[in-house]
């Protein structure tokens, strides 16, 4: 199988740590939805990243599906078992892809003609990533997400939100605001797998 995009991205580079640590064989090509347009084009007319290519030359659009073909690929899932846990979990999954999803956003904004922007429109979006940021420090605290020793979906997805905060947009997400989160993420960049897939500095 192949992903294809920019680990820059938190999509997929979610997809690729959860491939790996589901045991997932994937060949990974950074490929820019802006940069190579054409070349990530001819893989997928979508232009949409991640972008999976199974091994029969299926084309998977969308990181939520990727990961979902990497379970039934591997038989199985880093979601608990345990029934009230896994509904937390996909919770503060939602969180995590929302902080993330926000996160672009707001990068997209900022990089806008002045005279382009709409400010109702930033406040709204800078308004919604500090609230899943607020969430899931709150979770932290609480130790309903952390880095291990076994690594679940709502985990992955709030260390990988925020490790995109701080790399794209620092002067929007403080530091110092979301001691509890950083420390979790700043613990889940430590780990071998997180390290495999470093968010591209390019």
């Amino acid at each position: 199988m192949l992903l294809v995009g920019m680990l820059d991205s938190p999509y997929v580079r979610r997809a690729a740590v959860t491939g790996t640590l589901l045991g997932v064989e994937f060949e990974h090509r950074s490929v820019s939805v802006f940069r190579h347009m054409p070349e990530f084009r001819k893989i997928n007319p979508l232009i949409k990243a991640p972008t999976l290519v199974t091994d029969d030359g299926t084309v998977i659009t969308d990181s939520l599906l990727v990961i979902q073909h990497f379970e039934d690929v591997a038989g199985r899932s880093l979601r608990p078992l345990d029934p009230v846990a896994r509904v937390r979990d996909l919770s503060l999954t939602g969180i995590g892809i929302v902080a993330a999803d926000k996160a672009v956003s707001v990068e997209y904004e900022r990089k806008r003609p002045e005279e382009k922007r709409y400010e109702n429109w930033q406040e709204r979006i800078l308004a919604q990533l500090h609230t899943a940021l607020d969430l899931l420090d709150q979770a932290a605290q609480r130790g309903e997400i952390g880095a291990g020793p076994e690594l679940e979906p709502g985990d992955i997805a709030a260390a990988i939100a925020w490790g995109f905060c701080r790399f794209v947009i620092p002067d929007f997400a403080p530091d110092g605001r979301w001691p509890a989160l950083a420390r979790q993420a700043v613990a889940c960049e430590a780990l071998d797998v997180f390290k495999a897939w470093p968010i591209d500095k390019e």
